[in-house]
Parts: C-alpha cells; structure tokens; sequence
C-alpha cells in the first residue's frame, strides 16, 4: 500500500558542471531549490514507462502502488523533475533505506541522476552518471536566487559527456565554501555557467547581460535544461529583477533562498 504524500524537492541548475580531468566523470554541485517541488501521489502521470517504473520498484525491492504526481517544474528544464519524480515515488511506495541505494536505482532507470535523495544535495561533489558521491563539501553561504525558465527545453542525455574540465573550478569552490566567500562562489558558479553556454549554446543567451544589468553577483544555470539564475546576497535583490526576466522571455519566474548552513 502507498503511505501519506511525499513532497521532493528539486533544483535550479547547478552551481557547477563538467568533466574532472579531460576524460574524468561529469559532475556536478547542484542548487537545491524547495519551490519547485514533486508531490506524491497526483494527477500527472512519470515521465517514465510502465516497465521503467517495475524496474526501478523491483531494484528497491518495492511493490508500486499508484505512479501519479504533482510536479512544480518542466520536464526537461534543469530543475530535477525526473529524478524528484523517481524519489517520491520510492518513498511514498514505503522506501527507507539510504540514499546511495536510492541513487543507484535512479541511475539504473534514468542513466543520470541529480543527488536530490541525500538530505543536503549542495554539500557533495556528484558523479551524476555514475550517481555516487565524489567528495563532501561545504555548504554554499547563504544567497538569493532569480530565475526561471530561458529557451527550449533539454532532458539529459545520459551518453553526453559534451562539458569543460571544471577541476579548477571544484578546487577553487571548496576553498570559497570553507571561507563563506559568496562573492567568490558566485564568480565560479559564472564561469561554470559561461563554459557552458560558450560550448553548448544557446548564442542568444540573455542571462550574463541580465546579471550586469541587475547588479547581482554573477548567474547560474542548467549545464543541460532551461534553468537560468541570477545570484544576490540576501536582501539586495532589485525590485525590478523579476519583471526583467520576464521581458527577457524567462517562464515560470521564481525567487528563492538558496546556501547557508
């Protein structure tokens, strides 16, 4: 029998993406981000087969009972609604046993996982295709995040390893974590975000010119997916911020809290 609904949250893009080494593994610092959120039980059927479904609830040694859900973000938008999704369900099936079981699960089903089963998802240096932890990290310090949703949609490609060696970067995040330093931690989040977009597009990207223009700290986006962030210390978001996102074409505009202890 399914239990009471299980609310998962998701993420907003990732703080950081790409390769460790020119041939190491993909991985990722996520943004976790409780306004997007994936409900269970619901009305909307997974983004899953019914086979894929069995797997995934045989592989945790689960019996499915109900696949519905209520998600708060798109399918393909870089906010996590697969893996949220696949998170729900196994709990609200009766799952209780520890995350990396979880993740294992999901990569078996989706081929690449974001790490939204551990209870604090920025702490951790994650192998998204191979869906364990690389390395603990410290959280990010405490930030506001603008965003929403730029240009078409892009579910990940489990075989796409197409992402800058971000090595410098995971170097440079672990000692801007340790120090509090959101200046520096917005700086590389950036530089991730503008490898990206000079590698994989789209050209006509707003987001950089956007966070000039706003005075914030730097941006963020999905490495995959159509999540775009602008990153401000706490307290300092402009009250015109969102309104320009939405005349730049941004969907689905959200502000949230996002770092700290």
């Amino acid at each position: 029998m399914s239990g009471p609904e299980v609310s998962v949250a998701g993420h907003f893009g990732e703080w950081l993406q790409g390769r460790i080494g020119p041939e190491g593994p993909v991985a990722l610092v996520t943004l976790p981000c409780a306004a997007l959120r994936v409900d269970t039980p619901g009305p909307t059927p997974p983004p899953f087969s019914e086979a894929q479904l069995t797997a995934f609830a045989r592989a945790l040694g689960l019996c499915p009972a109900g696949t519905g859900s209520r998600r708060q973000m798109p399918v393909g938008g870089g906010a996590g609604a697969s893996t949220a999704t696949l998170v729900a369900l196994a709990r609200v099936w009766g799952f209780r046993g520890p995350p990396e079981a979880l993740a294992a699960a999901c990569i078996a089903v989706e081929g690449a996982s974001d790490p939204l089963m551990f209870p604090r998802p920025d702490r951790l240096l994650w192998a998204s295709r191979a869906g364990r932890v690389l390395r603990p990290l410290a959280p990010p310090p405490p930030c506001a995040i603008v965003g929403g949703f730029f240009g078409a949609a892009e579910r990940t490609d489990p075989d796409d390893s197409d992402f800058d060696d971000i090595t410098d970067l995971v170097a440079d995040w672990a000692a801007a974590t340790e120090a509090g330093d959101l200046r520096r931690i917005a700086a590389l989040a950036t530089t991730s975000a503008a490898r990206c977009t000079a590698r994989r597009g789209p050209a006509a990207d707003p987001t950089a010119d956007l966070a000039r223009a706003q005075g914030a700290l730097g941006w963020l986006r999905a490495h995959t997916g159509a999540a775009r962030g602008l990153i401000f210390a706490p307290g300092t978001v402009p009250a015109g911020a969102v309104q320009a996102l939405a005349e730049a074409g941004f969907r689905q505009r959200i502000t949230f809290p996002a770092g700290g202890a």
